[in-house]
């Protein structure tokens, strides 16, 4: 018998596979998805079974009694001033809270995306245009920043990610340009680009796809971000507006009543500090699980 007839097949290992294998022996990585899995599940099917059970998150209850009650069977997380259930507004507010996250970072991704694969790639004068406008970026309070822009396009959720998102690229286009700069020094592409390759080839099929790994990482940490940054925004009024419900809002309006009804502060202020550390520890678990250095 040879011995390639004794030798064991080895099966062929990627780099995804082996990121998964390393997440999944993360316990706080695997609690945070599953916490983040939830939360999108809960605000997604909220109409299914949110109004057949609980209050209209918007229905106003001007019942004698009706305003202020603690938590109980009727009302889990008690209800506000206007008679209004909290629980019910909580999850709806999930959902504005969430689509700001996403919507938000996906706006900075494509931007910063585009501007740091274009600097790092081509350099020279294209570089020094895109890092010095990302420098005017940082160089304002980035709230302030925000604020000036809700200011000048109205308060309203939609205006919120599109400040966050607009603000947000300067940071990725950096932590891209940098894993640019990294990869295209490897051999394989200037294999391509002495077979002929053009640019647009070279950059979308041999140096993005293995520069990706970073900002897969700073995105997912960047939603935590993106949901503080709402909810500050819609906790000064330059945000959601009234009635719909909002997390950061819900915590504007409990301001005055946070002794005299602490649930009010206390529901919304646990599903902003709980979604935004899931996305931190989901980012923390995906930097580690993505690092090559790493062995299993």
């Amino acid at each position: 018998m040879t011995t390639a007839q004794v030798a064991p097949v080895q099966k062929s290992r990627t780099l995804w596979g082996d990121a998964w294998r390393r997440l999944r022996k993360n316990k706080l990585a695997v609690v945070s998805m599953t916490w983040v899995v939830l939360i999108v599940a809960v605000a997604l099917s909220a109409d299914l079974w949110v109004p057949s059970t609980f209050a209209d998150p918007l229905a106003i209850d001007t019942t004698p009694g009706a305003s202020l009650q603690a938590p109980s069977a009727e009302h889990p997380f008690g209800t506000d001033k206007l008679g209004r259930d909290v629980f019910s507004r909580v999850i709806y507010g999930a959902r504005i809270s969430l689509a700001v996250g996403l919507i938000a970072v996906a706006i900075s991704l494509i931007i910063g995306l585009a501007l740091g694969a274009i600097s790092g790639y081509f350099g020279g004068l294209v570089d020094t245009l895109v890092m010095r406008s990302a420098d005017v970026f940082f160089a304002f309070p980035y709230i302030l920043f925000a604020i000036a822009l809700v200011a000048v396009l109205g308060p309203s959720y939609q205006n919120v990610f599109i400040a966050i998102g607009i603000l947000g690229w300067p940071a990725i286009a950096r932590v891209f340009r940098s894993s640019i700069l990294s990869v295209k020094q490897n051999e394989y592409v200037d294999a391509a680009r002495a077979m002929g390759a053009s640019h647009v080839r070279i950059l979308f099929r041999h140096i993005m796809p293995n520069a990706i790994a970073p900002i897969i990482v700073y995105g997912t940490m960047s939603i935590g971000g993106a949901i503080i940054t709402e909810a500050a925004l819609s906790f000064l009024g330059m945000g959601v507006q009234p009635p719909t419900p909002s997390w950061g809002l819900m915590l504007s309006d409990a301001r005055a009543l946070m002794f005299a009804a602490p649930w009010l502060v206390f529901w919304p202020g646990f599903a902003i500090l709980t979604t935004v550390l899931a996305f931190v520890l989901m980012g923390d678990g995906l930097r580690d699980a993505l690092d090559v250095k790493m062995k299993d």
